[in-house]
Formats: C-alpha cells, structure tokens, sequence
C-alpha cells in the first residue's frame, strides 16, 4: 500500500487504499482538513467510526464519499474543558491564509445565576470573505464543548462569521446568556469588518508598550491599582468624556479594558471627537495570559513523568512559554 510523506496510508474518497480491495480508517489514514484542504491526520473517534460507515456503504455500492474532517475535540483536564475546531492561527500563517483573530471572555451562562465561569474563546476568520477557519475555548466543566459544537457545524455550514450573530440559540439563565458567547463572536467580528472598531492583538500591544507609546486603560481606578500594562494612562470609562483634553491628539492612542467591552466604547467616544485609536483585542485578559504586569513572559518549567525538568538542547532553556 502506498503511504504518505509521513508515513501514514494514503486513500483516496471511498477511504480505498492503492490496493482497491483494501479499505483503511481511522489513526493510520491521512484525510483532507475541511477547512485548509491539506492531508491531515486524525487521531479522533468521531472521524473513525463515520469513516467505518462510509466504508460499509462502498462496500454494498453505495458511492458515499468522505469529505474530511475539523477536527473537532475536546478534553477535560481536572475541572478545566479545552476545545477546539478547524485549523488554528499557526496554521493559517503557515499556508499564508490571510485571516483575523478575535478573543473574547463570556460566561458560560447568565453571570447572577449561580456557578457560571468564564470562557475564554478564540474564534479565526477571513476579513475579506467572512469564511469561518476555526477556534479554540477553555473554561470551566459547562458551556466549552457546546459553543465550539455549534461554530463546528458553522463552519461545516460554510456560514459567514458574521452570520452567527443571526444564531437563534436555546436561552435560559442556567445554560446561556440572553446574547450567547456565539452570538457575541458575530457582533465583534461585524464590528472589525465593518471598520467601527480597529483592533490589536497582544502581541502588538507588548511591542507599543516596550517603544513608549500612548496607550490608555479606560477600567475603573481600583482595578487599575491592582494591574496594568506598562507605561500606560489610566482615564476610566465613566469620565473619558469629560477628560477628553488629557490624551493627545498628535499620535495613535491604544486602549485596552478588562476584555475587550468598554474598550470598544472608548474607541468609539474617541473617535467620533478625532482620535485615531485602536482597541486591544480580548483587552487586558488576553495579554495577561502571556505577559505579566511589568511586560514580561508567563512561563512554566516542562518536567518529565519523574518531575525532572526538561531542558531544550537547542537553546539550552527549561522555561517555555506558556
């Protein structure tokens, strides 16, 4: 039989292998990523056990072909969910897709009712058509698997981002909120494409801070005395207004809140005075999952099974980024 470049067996989509009497399922095949169209493996049971129907069907003469897979999984890990769906943003940058990121921190369902947590949800579009490329969620033990669930089968849908602010989804305050964490990636997505709001990520707000540049915290005072991103000028969205003659209107301001919701308001209050401003994307949340308050990098040290750290060889590190 013949086998891929890396070593797995290729089929074609009846799932055939190059001997056509010999069928192949499941870890030992490479099958198209829905999304980027290249040959991916899948080490899931959901894609084995479809692809076993598939094969049973062309066995008996039913010509039902195998379209590919997302991807789509999910783990627990303590009372931590991960998630994720279609391709993810290293990925895209890999095959030079142009795409944009959107990261945005809801709760599972409506905050006043008793146990909700917060997801954290990364959601990857193309801002020219709108194509949905994947994302990735982590949260608490409910709401993850559902919300990337429901982006899973937009994607398959081939629907636009900007559609699932259209979503009609099941409400009530122990399972959701009036606006669901789906219905919210639409409206953020609507917001940056229609050009209402300009964004950075991260990793732009990292580099601005580091080259001395404007950049504004619009969250209350007592959250500000707490934690803040270097350098930057705390003016609380409640009396932006009438500060306005505080901030420069020479050059760019960058604004961030807690994640990402009074941002869009002040950039939206600036701008409509002549401000040139952009919001960071997943404010304050997002960067401090990577950067900690003075700018540096959060990292861990990775161990082996016996808790020995392990060091990279190359660049001669036991700390990794987290």
């Amino acid at each position: 039989m013949d086998l891929t470049d890396r070593g797995f067996i290729k089929v074609n989509e009846y799932l055939q292998t190059s001997n056509k009497d010999i069928y192949a399922i499941g870890d030992v095949i490479e099958i198209p990523n829905i999304v980027t169209k290249q040959s991916m493996a899948a080490a899931l049971a959901g894609p084995a056990n479809k692809q076993g129907r598939y094969v049973a069907n062309h066995i008996c003469g039913i010509k039902d072909e195998y379209h590919g897979t997302l991807a789509t999984s999910a783990a627990k890990i303590f009372d931590i969910t991960v998630a994720s769906t279609g391709a993810n943003e290293k990925t895209l940058k890999q095959l030079g897709l142009p795409y944009k990121a959107i990261h945005i921190h809801p709760t599972n369902h409506a905050s006043y009712y008793p146990g909700s947590s917060v997801i954290s949800l990364k959601v990857l579009f193309n801002p020219e058509t709108e194509e949905i490329y994947g994302a990735q969620a982590v949260g608490g033990e409910d709401g993850v698997d559902k919300r990337i669930d429901v982006l899973s089968t937009a994607i398959f849908g081939k629907m636009k981002v900007t559609d699932l602010k259209h979503l009609d989804l099941a409400y009530a305050p122990p399972f959701s909120s009036a606006k669901d964490p789906v219905n919210m990636v639409g409206f953020v997505a609507e917001n940056i494409i229609s050009n209402l709001v300009k964004t950075i990520t991260w990793q732009d707000m990292q580099d601005l801070a580091s080259k001395g540049s404007y950049i504004l915290d619009v969250r209350e005072e007592a959250e500000y005395v707490l934690e803040y991103l270097p350098g930057s000028v705390n003016i609380p969205l409640s009396q932006l207004r009438n500060r306005l003659d505080e901030i420069p209107k020479d050059q760019e301001i960058y604004v961030y809140c807690h994640v990402g919701t009074r941002g869009y308001t002040a950039t939206r209050v600036l701008e409509q005075h002549g401000y040139h401003v952009k919001n960071l994307d997943g404010g304050f949340k997002s960067y401090s999952c990577v950067f900690d308050h003075d700018g540096s990098e959060i990292c861990f040290t990775l161990t082996d099974d016996l808790g020995i750290p392990v060091v990279d060889k190359e660049n001669k590190k036991q700390q990794y980024l987290l």
